[in-house]
């Protein structure tokens, strides 16, 4: 059945054959979707990555191309010489992209057979996750996925080009570099060469990116991978893309002003969509007082309010003893008709136990008064107070949380888009982004219980707040922003620290000794000591904007070749042992277990 392609070259992909005249000659490639024998006429649908076309078999145009057409099954890779002609009209397919258009066959090749896939190929059908994983190579077939992969070249492409008309330089930084974990933990790589030490691969580029404008190259681009061994999520993998970005003599408009612009350019050019500009800068406090998250999704309404002052020395024992601690009593409003059932109410303390609250409270504004869990607590003088700083009208609910300010806020944040996606508020077409700022330097790990950087230890602090770095660490803001899109921060980053003196005292307050520093961060301190420009970066989550950009509803589905989200690949067995005298020639061999 396999045959030779016999000088059947490809004249031109599947999808463009829609704008091929009549009559004209095709040679088409790619695989079978699927085959349709109508007892005389077959009809094979080919596939490749613009598209699929119909094409007709007709006994009578060719007895050897019909016999051939009659072995063929869905996944056969295929070749056929044919012309193009018009579909009748009452035959046409307005949901396809060949669709008024089809082509008859003069000769067909098989290139190869296929065995049966073990799901059906086509972006209707659900299939396993770990099934799809295992044949990768098939699941990329699909459209949806080719569709992704395409989109993702097409975005790397639209960066590339403005970045190269805006004087930026691509540069390539090592993969195998030294382990200087602060944050997530490194991939480390056994060294043959110098036995009991260790590569890491690059959790990102940020010290060579910073070392390159020490070195005169003030504007650098990279599309670069990087490798982090953490706890996954949906939105992340093990190795995953970025696109990374420093420049010199700047302050942060600069570098918002001039990546915003390129991001702008990316949606027009990828799948032309005009982004509002400018976008809207919003500080570290102001999302977390409104939204109750860094990353706030702007798409719909119901900001936080904080109700404490309203509570206050009510009757209700659960707000006395919170706001008794230092926490917070915060609420949102959800406009009418919302259509909650006292059940609905009830299951909304299931969506906020993951993030430590202990139940939600509502209130109702109804025409004769309120109703509410808590109507033997407040007077009614409260009540109103709550409603009007709610904004709220006859038919609205307030959804309310005691819990540490902390708390709180992670817990209305989740209920809010909980809420705004049961109620269908959250217009999936739509895109709102932002720019979030004034983020704090440092922060209290209660793990390792000292002030860690929010971002990296690399990052700038605020002038104004310089004299509090010695005497109030905790309350000194950085030169940090990320940019956020429909709830996802897409790309992070800072004015970078560029005189030693400062850096010094930035390692001081995490608790990073002289010593410690000069071990793990000695050849940036040296480049800040021969006059180090003022500078600052961002890095972009290609993976992330590719996941926005196509709607797509996990990371995976915009990656060739991912991992589950245990860091495993399914295809391909890794990670896997390796054998004893790969281990010996590394100075290593495999622990015990227990």
């Amino acid at each position: 059945m396999k045959t030779a392609m016999r000088g059947m070259k490809r004249t031109h992909y599947v999808g463009d054959i829609r704008n091929v005249p009549a009559g004209e000659k095709v040679v088409l490639t790619g695989w079978v979707q699927r085959r349709r024998d109508l007892g005389g006429l077959i009809f094979i649908d080919i596939r490749d990555r613009s598209g699929i076309a119909q094409a007709v078999v007709n006994p009578e145009t060719d007895p050897g191309a019909h016999a051939v057409a009659h072995g063929v099954k869905p996944e056969y890779c295929i070749a056929l010489q044919g012309e193009v002609q018009m579909r009748p009209e009452d035959m046409r397919n307005p949901s396809m992209l060949t669709g008024d258009v089809e082509v008859v066959v003069r000769e067909l090749a098989v290139l190869n057979e296929a065995k049966t896939p073990p799901y059906v190929l086509e972006d209707a059908v659900e299939a396993n996750d770990v099934l799809r994983l295992k044949y990768r190579y098939l699941d990329l077939r699909r459209p949806s996925l080719q569709r992704n992969i395409i989109l993702r070249h097409r975005a790397a492409g639209s960066v590339r080009r403005y970045l190269d008309s805006h004087g930026f330089i691509d540069v390539e930084t090592p993969v195998l570099t030294k382990s200087t974990p602060e944050g997530a933990r490194d991939y480390l790589v056994p060294s043959r060469v110098f036995p009991g030490k260790c590569y890491a691969l690059p959790q990102s580029p940020q010290l060579f990116k910073q070392l390159l404008m020490v070195s005169g190259f003030d504007r650098y681009y990279q599309i670069v991978k990087c490798f982090r061994d953490e706890d996954l999520r949906a939105d992340r993998q093990p190795e995953f893309t970025q696109i990374d970005i420093e420049m010199s003599f700047v302050e942060m408009d600069d570098i918002l002003n001039i990546t915003e612009t390129m991001i702008v350019n990316l949606f027009r050019e990828t799948i032309g969509v005009n982004l509002p500009v400018p976008f809207r800068r919003m500080t570290y406090e102001e999302a977390m007082e409104d939204y109750g998250t860094d990353r706030p999704d702007t798409r719909f309404g119901m900001k936080l309010k904080d109700i404490s002052d309203i509570v206050a020395g009510s009757d209700f024992r659960v707000f006395a003893s919170t706001l008794a601690e230092g926490g917070v009593v915060k609420a949102f409003a959800v406009k009418a008709p919302h259509g909650f059932s006292r059940k609905d109410l009830d299951s909304f303390s299931d969506v906020v136990a993951d993030f430590g609250a202990k139940g939600v409270l509502w209130a109702r504004l109804e025409d004769d008064g309120w109703k509410s869990s808590l109507s033997k607590f407040l007077q009614a003088s409260r009540f109103d107070a709550m409603g009007q700083r709610l904004d709220m009208k006859p038919g609205d609910i307030a959804l309310i949380i005691a819990a540490p300010k902390n708390t709180a806020n992670a817990s209305l944040s989740a209920l809010r888009l909980h809420v705004a996606g049961r109620l269908g508020l959250i217009d999936p077409n739509a895109f709102s982004a932002l720019w979030v700022t004034d983020f704090p330097l440092l922060e209290w790990s209660e793990e390792d219980k000292r002030l860690v950087s929010v971002h990296h230890p690399f990052t700038a602090p605020m002038p104004d707040d310089l004299p509090l770095l010695p005497s109030d660490p905790g309350k000194v803001r950085s030169q940090a922003y990320d940019m956020v899109i429909n709830g996802s921060e897409v790309g992070g980053g800072s004015i970078r620290i560029h005189t030693p003196e400062i850096q010094k005292q930035v390692f001081e307050a995490i608790g990073l000794g002289e010593e410690e520093a000069r071990i793990k961060f000695g050849f940036l301190l040296d480049a800040l000591q021969y006059g180090a420009p003022p500078h600052g970066g961002i890095a972009f989550g290609l993976d992330r904007l590719i996941m926005i950009l196509a709607h797509a509803a996990s990371i995976r589905d915009v990656i060739a070749f991912p991992k589950t989200q245990k860091a495993y690949c399914v295809m391909t067995d890794a990670p896997s042992e390796v054998s004893p005298v790969q281990l010996a020639e590394l100075g290593l061999k495999y622990g015990k277990e227990g």
